[in-house]
């Protein structure tokens, strides 16, 4: 991790802004060329740290972009459900990016898009929250559902079809049942810890013929699932998601 002894002493220069960027799900080809520029000008590069000392997912994607001299200022944000837990790790990632940014811009590389369940909005608000006068700015990027819909080689919604997008591992039951009732495709996000569950509703739904799951969408370890109905117990990573087409699509 780059300590702050690496940066410049602090001068009178504007405060810095906050820039938010979607990376995409994977494939490093995928950034878009507004987030690249923003990401290859900044002198502070922020991501996700990666588990037990691995690369995560963020990193991996900008690393290609990356020159020596920027620095990477990976950010530990727990993969726990405890609000306090979490609450206390945005506020400490926040502090932790405070003081580059006095000093100039800093990229946060967001796996996804950055509105879309991306770790960006928390450290966002709690910058804000401890330090109001923090500028923030938000480009958007690519976010997993269309990616893994690009991957099946279908469409991922049709002319007035309504699709819904669950947070698989909050909403798995009765939000789960009451989405398939007027959705007509249903998108589950990391659907891994719930999927014995799911694919029971879907089973008694008739509903697994027509149902995807994509695991690692547009990395080189990407995997897809289709026809659920062979796939009763599948062991799936946490970036997973599962499409379920509900009703039968004529597309003119």
């Amino acid at each position: 991790m780059s300590s702050f002894s690496h940066l410049p002493a602090a001068t009178a220069s504007p405060l810095g802004t906050l820039y938010g960027i979607g990376v995409g799900p994977g494939d490093p080809e995928l950034i878009t060329v507004k987030a690249l520029k923003r990401l290859q000008a900044a002198p502070v590069v922020a991501f996700p740290a990666g588990l037990k000392g691995k690369v995560g997912v963020a990193e991996r994607i900008v690393t290609p972009w990356l020159s020596a001299e920027q620095i990477k200022l990976p950010l530990v944000f727990p993969y726990v459900l405890d609000e306090q837990t979490l609450l206390a790790a945005w506020h400490c990632t926040a502090e932790m990016v405070w003081p580059y940014l006095q000093r100039g811009d800093v990229v946060f590389a967001c796996e996804g898009d950055v509105s879309f369940y991306g770790t960006f909005t928390y450290l966002a608000q709690c910058l804000q929250q401890q330090h109001p006068e923090a500028k923030v700015v938000a480009i958007a990027g690519v976010a997993s559902p269309m990616a893994a819909a690009a991957a099946l080689g279908i469409p991922l919604t049709c002319q007035a079809e309504r699709m819904a997008v669950l947070p698989a591992l909050y909403c798995a039951g009765l939000e789960l049942e009451a989405a398939l009732n007027w959705a007509e495709v249903v998108v589950l996000m990391k659907v891994g810890s719930v999927y014995p569950q799911v694919w029971k509703i879907l089973e008694r739904r008739q509903l697994l013929g027509q149902s995807y799951v994509i695991e690692n969408a547009t990395r080189p370890e990407q995997k897809i699932y289709t026809d659920l109905r062979q796939h009763p117990d599948l062991q799936l990573p946490y970036f997973s998601l599962l499409i379920v087409q509900c009703k039968a699509r004529t597309i003119i």
